[in-house]
């Protein structure tokens, strides 16, 4: 097995656990850990808010472990975190038992999901690093379909704690052995360039940048490239939350409706595949133009043509929304290099996870008040991420 093979399906599985324990967890416990603990069905999701905005707070410190030991002995840590938090959630008796456990699951996701997945691959493949982001991608597109299926399955013998208490126990038993077997960054070897590796200009971002202060344009394309990942984090979490509820609005029926959001999960791994097969030779910049255009072209053809094209509207969002996940990881490589990875991706995503833990609320209240006109505020929101992306170059180089 190549080491390339052996990090993509050892970090790719665990982030199936990690998502399936997180992510996906409130939609399935949601309900019957309020009636059990009498609070409202919202203080689990307000749980997973305050778990992102944990998570956004330590991210930085969490990319600079990895880029100084790398990923593994941080990967590793996200299990135990994640294992204490549902330990915690599992036992809790109120809302302050709630709160205690998503603060430790923020930890957990600051330590353990896809921007220190992708430093880890950086620290190992330096800039050979892109297929390896896709292919992680890729698997963790399993993750909701695990997630809800498993997690039903487990409450329905043994009742939500016990939900809580079978993915603490998936994260120590299955999760830690698979991040400890990740290759050491001193060991791993760098794969053989591809023809694209060959083909586009070369940066020296294996040795640290030269010091000195950072200018304006540098500040400039950490802004954009700030401001792509979170729009594009807001819009994706907003949708995610409210699907079913905005095509009932455009007279899609509830049953339908709620088939037709499941179609997500699957259009974000086809267009992940379009991304490994047909894009990977492209500079990630003209691949990440392509994929902000789909979310405002498809919102304009279901406003326009109504539930007929509900179908099309929501696999065309996913293919958009899944190839600008893949680019949280590689435009900041393609552009800034390796030297630094993890720290600049802490710093860059911390303003998607804050969108990221505001998107339902805010979201759901313009879906109130505006009804499916809130299409026209997330295909603004689109078509303004094509404009950032657009005031990149595919040249560009931030350090000689």
């Amino acid at each position: 097995m190549s080491v390339q093979w052996r990090a993509v399906s050892t970090i790719g599985f665990a982030q199936i656990i990690a998502s399936a324990a997180s992510h996906y967890l409130p939609a399935v416990i949601a309900v019957q850990a309020s009636n059990s603990l009498g609070v409202p069905s919202v203080s689990i999701f307000a749980g997973v808010s305050l778990a992102l905005v944990v998570s956004a707070v330590l991210g930085p410190w969490a990319g600079r472990c990895v880029d100084r030991w790398g990923g593994r002995p941080v990967l590793m840590l996200s299990n135990l975190l994640f294992a204490i938090g549902l330990l915690t959630l599992g036992f809790a008796q109120g809302l302050i038992g709630i709160a205690l456990a998503y603060v430790f699951i923020g930890a957990g996701l600051a330590c353990g999901m896809f921007e220190v997945a992708f430093a880890a691959l950086v620290r190992l493949f330096k800039q050979n690093a892109r297929n390896a982001i896709t292919g992680i991608t890729l698997l963790a597109g399993f993750a909701s379909f695990v997630g809800w299926t498993v997690s039903v399955y487990v409450e329905s013998l043994f009742g939500w704690r016990g939900v809580c208490w079978f993915w603490a126990a998936t994260h120590i038993l299955i999760g830690l052995p698979l991040h400890a077997w990740l290759p050491n960054p001193r060991l791993a070897s760098v794969p053989v360039a591809t023809e694209s590796d060959i083909s586009k200009p070369k940066t020296l971002h294996e040795k640290p940048p030269t010091k000195g202060p950072i200018d304006a344009k540098q500040r400039w394309t950490d802004a954009l490239l700030a401001f792509v990942f979170a729009a594009s984090a807001f819009v994706g979490m907003g949708l995610m939350m409210h699907l079913p509820r905005l095509l009932q609005m455009q007279g899609v029926a509830l049953g339908l409706a709620f088939t037709l959001g499941a179609l997500v999960g699957p259009s974000q791994t086809l267009g992940r595949l379009f991304e490994f097969f047909f894009m990977r030779r492209w500079h990630p910049l003209i691949s990440a133009r392509l994929a902000a255009l789909c979310h405002p072209v498809a919102s304009v053809l279901l406003l326009t043509l109504g539930a007929p094209v509900a179908a099309l509207f929501v696999v065309l969002h996913g293919i958009g929304n899944g190839i600008l996940i893949i680019a949280r990881g590689t435009l900041p490589l393609a552009i800034f290099g390796s030297y630094g990875y993890g720290t600049r991706q802490g710093w860059l995503m911390l303003p998607a996870k804050i969108a990221q833990a505001a998107a339902p609320f805010l979201f759901g209240l313009a879906l109130t008040h505006w009804g499916n006109g809130v299409l026209w505020m997330s295909s603004a929101l689109g078509l303004l991420i094509l404009l950032a992306l657009s005031a990149l170059s595919t040249r560009q180089n931030q350090h000689p």
